[in-house]
């Protein structure tokens, strides 16, 4: 009598608990929304930044896919790494993460009136960006560190507080918004460990507590907490129509240009916001703006769902770590990317305020690339252990 076939089933377990001589299995539809928004950055930047420096057109357009290209290789480079590695470094991603902000702080070079970068000949490094991996990285190690405690107010506490350092740091830089990112990042921490809804509770009132004596008490008694520009900001958020030529320009303009755009955008030549240069700050902070104006509700659209893309993924790799500290990480780097994308979008449509805030792979800029960069090579290492986890004790993995 002949043998049974193979069940199916069986054959794909064994298949998945084979080992691997080639590639990594690393997270294709993750890797296909990053290489979907650098392109659209480049392009972006390169429709935002034509005429911005007389005779180089590309200036930054080069500058940009270099950053994107050295991106890769780091991402490269720490998906082929054991995160949990990391976790030994902790009180030197925290000790280097709070000397980089008060040394910028201290001797870091002067723009618009805040400190918040080293100036290179060919680079300016802002380390607050890089502190919110640091942040992730040594926050999610000492969490891990009170696995048997992490229901208590203590362990609340404690997580809190090292986020709330640095966040104050920097937002002495003065970056508000930066300071808030560190935040949300101590607050993700919580919600992945489990922490109860009134440990929340307590702390929502807390921050609105602080919220109204920075707002309104604190200034009646002649006492400036925040900077004035904030205060323009915030106020041109609630009332934007306000003084529409001065606190409530930047979001003014870029609504105008975002409207402009209809279904598929002005086109070559006629995107009037962007290349006349009344849409600030156009290759940065309202880079959102300019797809919106030049590509119409199509390029927005496109651009919305690369994201949907990544932070589904990021989610994803998120319930398929193999251990706490793999958790904890990509739960602090698709709160930290969440957090940014909203931010940034919803202030250029003038749902949220003006912050700073820079869009994920997309905004101009060095160091929030690589930042960028790394944290999603981070997310790739855990997915790629959690692969390599599977495969040794023969499951089916489920992608």
């Amino acid at each position: 009598m002949s043998p049974d076939p193979p069940n199916p089933i069986h054959r794909r377990v064994d298949a998945v608990a084979a080992p691997r001589s080639g590639p990594l299995p690393i997270d294709w539809l993750l890797l296909l929304a990053v290489l979907g928004l650098v392109a659209c950055s480049i392009v972006a930047v390169g429709e935002a930044t034509a005429n911005d420096v007389d005779g180089d057109p590309r200036y930054y357009v080069y500058r940009q896919g270099a950053y994107a290209l050295i991106g890769l290789v780091l991402m490269a480079l720490l998906t082929r790494m054991d995160y949990t590695r990391l976790r030994e470094l902790k009180y030197g991603f925290y000790a280097g993460m709070i000397g980089l902000i008060v040394l910028v702080i201290a001797v870091g070079s002067t723009t618009r009136g805040s400190r918040r970068a080293f100036s290179f000949p060919f680079f300016s490094f802002q380390p607050s960006e890089l502190g919110k991996l640091l942040l992730i990285l040594a926050l999610s190690a000492f969490v891990v560190d009170r696995v048997r405690r992490l229901g208590d107010r203590a362990t609340t506490v404690r997580v809190m507080v090292i986020a709330l350092v640095p966040a104050l740091l920097v937002m002495l830089q003065p970056d508000l918004g930066t300071g808030l990112v560190y935040v949300t990042i101590g607050l993700a921490t919580l919600f992945v460990v489990g922490t109860g809804w009134r440990h929340f509770a307590v702390m929502a009132a807390i921050a609105a507590a602080i919220a109204a004596f920075a707002l309104t008490v604190a200034p009646a008694a002649g006492v400036q907490l925040l900077q004035p520009y904030q205060v323009d900001r915030l106020t041109a958020f609630l009332n934007p129509s306000g003084n529409p030529a001065k606190e409530g320009y930047q979001q003014s303009q870029s609504k105008i240009a975002i409207g402009a755009g209809q279904k598929t955008g002005r086109g070559e030549g006629r995107a009037t916001q962007t290349q006349l240069n009344f849409l600030p700050e156009h290759h940065t902070d309202f880079i959102f703006s300019v797809v919106g104006e030049r590509y119409g509700f199509m390029g927005a659209a496109l651009v919305l769902s690369l994201y949907a893309l990544l932070i589904w993924r990021s989610l994803r790799i998120l319930t398929l770590a193999k251990n706490l500290y793999g958790a904890l990480l990509a739960g602090g780097i698709v709160a930290m990317l969440m957090f940014q994308i909203f931010v940034n979008i919803g202030m250029t449509v003038g749902i949220m305020p003006i912050t700073g805030v820079p869009l994920p792979l997309m905004s101009y800029g060095g160091s929030s690339t690589l930042v960028t960069f790394l944290a999603l090579g981070i997310l790739q290492s855990i997915y790629v252990q959690a692969r390599i986890a599977s495969a040794s004790k023969g499951r089916v993995f489920s992608y």
